[in-house]
């Protein structure tokens, strides 16, 4: 059972008025690989009720967050997602690229009530993700720089909550802490798919990570929260190889990482278990002559790589999809950076919202592709959450949910 908002605070139960508030959100962002410019905001848009309503009750707001993290390319630090914060709730967002320093201390005691500040890229710092518990982190140097400034911690970075880091789980044992308005639209979107699913329930995955499917497979069908799972992208590849097919040396160099004879077994084993529950793809996509072109199962392997599912089984699933009442996708269905190996992900993610039932989707690319095509809105629920989503498809506690727990029971409300 996903956890409800009674085990932990929620905005309403502290009087923010005059009070420094720290809020951790999740704003990573895609960026322009050549000029470092953000290209989706959606993270951004998505906190923006939490910093209104936190401003609205005159709170000295200051802000943390992180920009993927040290050694990839893409970690920069926030100057511009507090310019785009700033146009989507059409007020100043004061920004130092500090965390812990003297200019970071400074811009927090100097600011006044109603007032946003963002701080630099939290990750810059080592000990953020250095590995610790809820105990350690709250001794960790980030609390202990920031904690004695502020009065309340606010967490609405549920797209971060299976990461046990200092500042998404070190401030709940020194402050009394609150999750935020995304945090409980996760939960309450996420009730309904996991806990309470209208029938028949269908769910597809898909994406790079195959390592972890077979469990999150072996769990929702092996506890009545899913019917029927698609499995599509790199994890229908590595299935299909796990059902015999010879997919090419180009497919299977893309999953060796993950490509262990302990997973290949695994997916034997399921299988073998839930036979027909579980459908893969019966043609896949590949480029050949710059074009797109369909190739049966049967006439595999190819010398390039799949790179989509094939038109024939994104006919089949989407007939599935289409008589689905509930209906959950994390992972895009091929390589949808390029549009022609787009198709497969369009065409599911089109068979969800005309399904008319409860429509789901989760993580980052993910939800990237449904902006894209233009079909975000059309959704029951667009979830900011990709690793949180996988944390509980597996069965395993929330590190940032057990921290509000914790700190409920210790201060109350």
């Amino acid at each position: 059972m996903f956890p409800t908002e009674k085990e932990f605070n929620t905005l309403e139960d502290f009087d923010y008025r005059g009070k420094t508030v720290l809020l951790r959100v999740d704003i990573n962002c895609p960026l322009d690989k050549q000029t470092l410019k953000i290209v989706n905001d959606s993270r951004i848009r998505r906190v923006v009720p939490t910093v209104r309503e936190l401003m609205g009750k005159n709170a000295k707001l200051v802000i943390l967050a992180h920009q993927s993290r040290k050694g990839k390319w893409d970690f920069i630090g926030l100057r511009q997602h507090s310019e785009f914060l700033s146009r989507h709730i059409n007020a100043p967002v004061k920004y130092v690229d500090d965390v812990i320093g003297k200019d970071a201390v400074e811009a927090i005691r100097s600011l006044k009530p109603g007032e946003v500040l963002l701080l630099g890229n939290v990750r810059g710092l080592d000990s953020e993700t250095a590995k610790g518990d809820m105990e350690a982190h709250a001794n960790g140097e980030i609390v202990n720089a920031l904690a004695p400034l502020i009065d309340y911690y606010v967490c609405d970075a549920f797209g971060a909550s299976h990461r046990s880091q200092c500042s998404l789980v070190g401030f709940q044992a020194k402050v009394p802490s609150a999750s935020g308005r995304l945090m409980a639209k996760e939960m309450f979107a996420l009730n309904a798919i996991f806990s309470e699913p209208r029938r028949p329930s269908v769910f597809i995955l898909g994406g790079a990570k195959f390592g972890d499917v077979s469990d999150m497979i072996e769990r929702v069908l092996g506890n009545g929260t899913a019917d029927t799972v698609i499995l599509v992208g790199l994890v229908g590849n590595a299935y299909l190889l796990a059902r015999g097919v010879d997919i090419g040396q180009a497919s299977s160099k893309i999953l060796s990482e993950e490509l262990t004879p302990e997973n290949l077994q695994a997916a034997k084993d399921v299988m073998e278990k839930y036979g027909q529950k579980v459908l893969i793809p019966v043609d896949v996509a590949v480029e050949r002559d710059g074009r797109r072109v369909s190739v049966n199962i049967g006439d595999m392997p190819t010398k390039e790589p799949a790179l989509d599912i094939g038109d024939a089984s994104a006919e089949k699933f989407a007939k599935v999809i289409r008589s689905s009442k509930t209906c959950f996708m994390s992972g895009p269905a091929g390589m949808i950076e390029k549009e022609d190996f787009a198709v497969g992900t369009r065409i599911l993610m089109e068979a969800m919202v005309d399904s008319g039932g409860q429509s789901v989707i989760g993580g980052g690319h993910t939800g990237g592709a449904a902006e894209r095509f233009d079909l975000a809105d059309r959704f029951s629920y667009v979830s900011t959450g990709g690793g949180a989503l996988e944390t509980f498809l597996l069965g395993e506690p929330l590190p940032v949910i057990e921290a509000l727990k914790y700190s409920k029971k210790k201060f109350g409300a």
